[in-house]
């Protein structure tokens, strides 16, 4: 067993010594300087931990801890039995220059020529923070991103940004973490805006709710985050946006969700070219087929467009009363007095427009239910008939279709139809996005109306898109295939980008071998911190000249480059941000935001690379699947062993494919060429993130704390891939002006 202690060397001119490490093994002794000076009196030696205690004492200290853990992990635990000094001095002297570089200061000139032209960027629904990562790697033509803002709702998401963006990489970017559905969400991402102007926003809404692999919910609270994202690209009105989710938002609802997003994207319109549209309608009053009223509700409709968000409700309160004015105008003409005070009908129609006129405090009601809805995991039970029945009732729409019934049992005079008729339109008008408006603008206008209304049209609209288009992340460089939908939103002023061209062609694409061969060095229930060497030809033996010719040199986005290439792993390792971020400081790993304000952190080289504790019976049945390829052809032999398991599938990694569509749970997942999942950083791998950027927080959680938390494996496997983000965002600066 090796002896790990601290004791201070020769004190300098100053009095102040510097602190080593000493460890004796098997009778030799090796020496390590921590590169720290005290002054003798502030060193226990008995505790060895400084005594002076402040917050940088206090940090060091907990790296002391840190450092000897390491070394004992090293010395008296590790499966490999020999180490020669150098190897040891080697792996202890990078952990204490990691320690050393996040806590040296350098002033680093910027390169005002080669980063001269930043546009500033926003990641709602930010995660792990893939979208993020993926534009930080983009530059073309001195053209980067300036990372302003991200928003999540999750406190490890949190976390893991503030440690990879204002501590390692030292941007001074903001964390707003509010659900995106609370009144005031806007108003605070604007507070921490500025008054920057917002150049590109991405995100991805979350997918559960829309995902093909998972159960579809009639008003989860995620289905409705779509008009929220969209609610922020109104106010933000940036150059390009970028919306991704997964491929069965293009058949949810038989294809109706897809038309709602693009008719909720065609809605976002120029609020300075207003005025010409309402002069259009204006000038229809002559030869309109409709009533006067129909063309003041077509004028109060776009006008409401023109205030910010908080404002809006006031006017759609107002358009309600305008209406609601009209039908009290009209009720003695179609009943007598005592009617309109004990007619169901009547009372219908008048109690939803009371409804309708209250319409913030009903919504504000609605997101509440349907969070705790959603908090009580309220499905597939008695209770949510009862709740989705409410739910729709409270719908504007819905609560449009009574009135209109109601208006249909009336008995009446018909010389007063057209008012009827007038009010029930007024009402629908109501409840039109700027898309269905002018829709209904265009049917109702003549030959000479209607090419004079495109023309505005094609002005008022701010974005242009035609469709989303589907990216498979595979032909962006990422070993994985992971099909995700993209929607791009380009404002009018901006050049038009319909669709993200591959990066490598099919036979450039990278394989699971080539993205983890050289982290094999890991077993069943192990956790490693450094990088071990990987000898190919010994761990496959017959098929080694095949495993070697999967490891190709490349460029960072995938493209074959023989001469100056790097290999996917290589530039794992090395990292694959933009020069801009080449003096970054060494990543490092804490618990929990305790830990980082306490300085607890995990100066590892390695981060993430831990596999889970897998009992003997579970091993046999990985091995079982593995040998057998898939789970499907395996049935027979594990059901003969005793070893079936009620799993719905495991998916056996090909060493000479792609993986499939990496998920957040990793025992789906069986290695290529070991019975046991998948780590965080070799799925963070197939992801192709960066092996410099740090998960936080817990690896995994299980049970109801799913919902609430968002460990390493849910950050990684949530994320949209680094890669694709990259490809993504360099077209962007093509064509952004």
């Amino acid at each position: 067993m090796a002896t790990i202690n601290y004791y201070l060397d020769k004190t300098d001119k100053k009095g102040y010594a510097p602190i080593h490490m000493r460890v004796i093994c098997d009778g030799s002794q090796i020496k390590i300087s921590t590169r720290k000076k005290v002054k003798p009196e502030d060193f226990d030696k008995k505790n060895q931990r400084i005594s002076n205690y402040n917050t940088d004492s206090k940090e060091f200290n907990y790296f002391l801890d840190f450092l000897k853990e390491r070394t004992d992990e090293l010395l008296n635990h590790s499966l490999k039995k020999n180490y020669t000094e150098k190897e040891i001095k080697k792996i202890l002297n990078d952990y204490i220059i990691n320690y050393k570089e996040n806590h040296n200061v350098t002033i680093i000139k910027e390169q005002v020529s080669l980063y001269g032209n930043p546009f500033t960027l926003v990641d709602l629904f930010a995660g792990a923070g893939g979208f993020s990562e993926g534009f930080l790697q983009a530059e073309h033509n001195n053209k980067f991103y300036d990372f302003v803002l991200a928003s999540d709702i999750h406190e490890n998401c949190e976390l893991t940004h503030k440690v990879r963006y204002n501590h390692q990489l030292g941007l001074d970017m903001e964390f707003l973490k509010q659900d995106i559905t609370e009144p005031d969400f806007l108003d605070n991402l604007l507070s921490k805006i500025g008054d920057k102007n917002i150049d590109v926003v991405c995100g991805g809404p979350p997918c559960q709710s829309f995902s093909l692999a998972g159960k579809r919910k009639k008003y989860d609270k995620k289905d409705d985050l779509f008009s929220h994202y969209l609610g922020v690209i109104k106010v933000l009105q940036p150059k390009y946006f970028v919306m991704e989710n997964v491929k069965g938002i293009l058949t949810k609802e038989k294809g109706k969700v897809k038309e709602m997003i693009l008719n909720e994207i065609n809605s976002i319109i120029d609020i300075n070219e207003i005025p010409k549209l309402i002069q259009f309608i204006k000038s229809l009053k002559s030869n309109f087929k409709k009533d006067d009223i129909i063309l003041e509700s077509l004028i109060k409709r776009i006008e409401i467009e023109k205030h910010t968000e908080s404002k809006k409700e006031i006017f759609r309160e107002l358009y309600i009363k305008f209406i609601d004015s009209k039908f009290k105008a009209l009720t003695p003409k179609i009943v007598d007095y005592k009617t309109s005070k004990t007619d169901k009908n009547i009372s219908t129609i008048r109690h939803g427009l009371n409804i309708l006129q209250r319409n913030k405090l009903w919504e504000k009601l609605k997101r509440d239910i349907i969070k705790e809805k959603d908090a009580c995991n309220i499905d597939n039970d008695y209770f949510v008939d009862s709740f989705t029945e409410f739910l729709e009732t409270m719908n504007p729409n819905e609560i449009i279709n009574k009135i209109e019934y109601a208006f249909s049992k009336l008995s009446f005079n018909k010389s007063h139809q057209k008012e009827v008729d007038n009010i029930i339109l007024s009402l629908k008008i109501y409840n039109y996005s700027i898309d269905d408006t002018l829709q209904f603008l265009q049917e109702n206008s003549n030959k000479v109306q209607l090419e004079n209304l495109n023309t505005i049209i094609d002005s008022i609209r701010l974005y242009k898109i035609e469709k989303p288009f589907v990216a498979n992340a595979s032909n962006y460089g990422v070993p994985q295939n992971r099909e995700r939908i993209l929607f791009i939103g380009c404002r009018k002023d901006q050049k038009f980008i319909s669709e993200i061209l591959p990066t490598v062609t099919e036979d450039e694409k990278i394989s699971v071998f080539e993205a983890l061969y050289d982290l094999d060095f890991i077993g069943n229930n192990q956790e490693k911190h450094h990088y071990e060497l990987i000898d190919i030809s010994k761990q496959f033996n017959g098929t080694a000249k095949k495993m070697k010719s999967l490891l190709k040199k490349r460029k960072v986005d995938g493209r074959i480059d023989s001469t100056n290439g790097k290999t996917f792993a290589e530039w794992s390792k090395k990292g694959r941000l933009i020069n801009k971020f080449h003096n970054v400081s060494k990543p490092f790993y804490v618990r929990n935001e305790e830990a980082l304000e306490n300085g607890e952190k995990f100066y590892d080289i390695l981060n993430n690379h831990k596999t889970s504790k897998q009992n003997d019976t579970v091993v046999k049945r990985l091995d079982i699947i593995l040998k057998e390829g898939n789970y499907k052809n395996a049935q027979a032999e594990l059901c003969e062993c005793g070893l079936s398991s009620n799993k719905r599938n495991y998916n056996v990694l090909k060493a000479d494919e792609q993986s499939p569509t990496v998920m957040t749970i990793p025992d789906d997942y069986i290695h290529y060429n070991f019975p046991r999942a998948l780590t965080v950083r070799e799925m963070a791998r197939l992801q192709s993130f960066d092996d410099s950027f740090v998960f936080q927080g817990k690896r995994s959680t299980g049970g109801n704390n799913r919902k609430t938390d968002v460990p390493q494996y849910t950050l990684v496997g949530n994320a949209v891939p680094p890669l694709l983000a990259r490809a993504v965002a360099t077209e962007i600066l093509k064509n952004i002006k």
